[in-house]
């Protein structure tokens, strides 16, 4: 059984999967297994993949297109590492990602941690400041604001099971951390950037204004909370997530 399991979702990622399988393959870390699941790409994607040769790498390809959330279960569901951490197919670790965040894990007794990450243009250009883990992440505080980014986190699998994503959100990485975070009392922050996240112009989490709706439900429908307690919750995320890309404060 391999320490660690890598899990990513891929769609249609041909022009970035270059760069970020060669970010694993480059990893100090070497005991881990990589889950990928293909959700029915119309491009390369899958011929890439199928180039990479390395016994650690696991492909599926889902037999029908379902979102990344459910690509990204599809891999959970083989996964049988100790330790859960996502990578997007366009996004990047350093090569010592996996080594800073395993000896993290077990020096800090961590059931949950996350780290920097640079926020990046499609190049890979930084484009606003890092961002900074640099406080502890609880349920209460997770529900103003989504500090856990998935391709710079990390959970203990045999001590808090394996969590899986919600089917019908659009918000399920939020739902997910939350539901997490109903297990344990804290994730801990390690303050090193080690992760590279890709900000496209066409992102729909950059697009605040056109999701608001679905951040709403996360509390309304999945956290099961009241109408106004709902709209508290919602108007801090959107502050907070202006806060989070805006230059100004950046």
């Amino acid at each position: 059984m391999p320490e660690v399991s890598i899990i990513t979702p891929c769609y249609n990622s041909a022009r970035f999967l270059p760069e970020t399988i060669q970010s694993v393959l480059n990893q100090t870390f070497t005991d881990w297994e990589w889950l990928i699941t293909d959700d029915c790409s119309s491009d390369n994607s899958v011929e890439i993949i199928k180039k990479i040769n390395d016994p650690r790498v696991v492909l599926t390809i889902a037999k029908k297109n379902a979102g990344a959330g459910n690509a990204r279960n599809l891999s959970l569901e083989k996964a049988s590492g100790k330790y859960i951490t996502f990578l997007d197919a366009d996004d990047f670790w350093e090569a010592n990602f996996l080594e800073e965040m395993v000896s993290f894990m077990k020096r800090e007794k961590a059931e949950l941690a996350y780290s920097n990450y640079a926020r990046c243009d499609e190049n890979l250009v930084p484009k606003i400041a890092d961002f900074q883990a640099d406080k502890e992440v609880t349920f209460k505080n997770l529900l103003k604001t989504c500090r856990l980014s998935l391709l710079s986190s990390m959970y203990d699998s045999e001590r808090v099971g394996k969590e899986f994503f919600p089917s019908g959100s659009k918000r399920e990485d939020h739902v997910m951390w939350l539901n997490l975070l109903q297990k344990i009392p804290v994730g801990k922050p390690l303050n090193k950037t080690m992760a590279k996240y890709r900000m496209h112009a066409s992102s729909i989490s950059r697009k605040k204004t056109n999701i608001m709706k679905d951040q709403y439900l996360v509390y309304k429908d999945y956290m099961h909370f009241s109408t106004l307690k709902s709209f508290y919750y919602t108007a801090n995320w959107a502050i907070n997530g202006f806060m989070k890309y805006s230059k100004i404060f950046n």
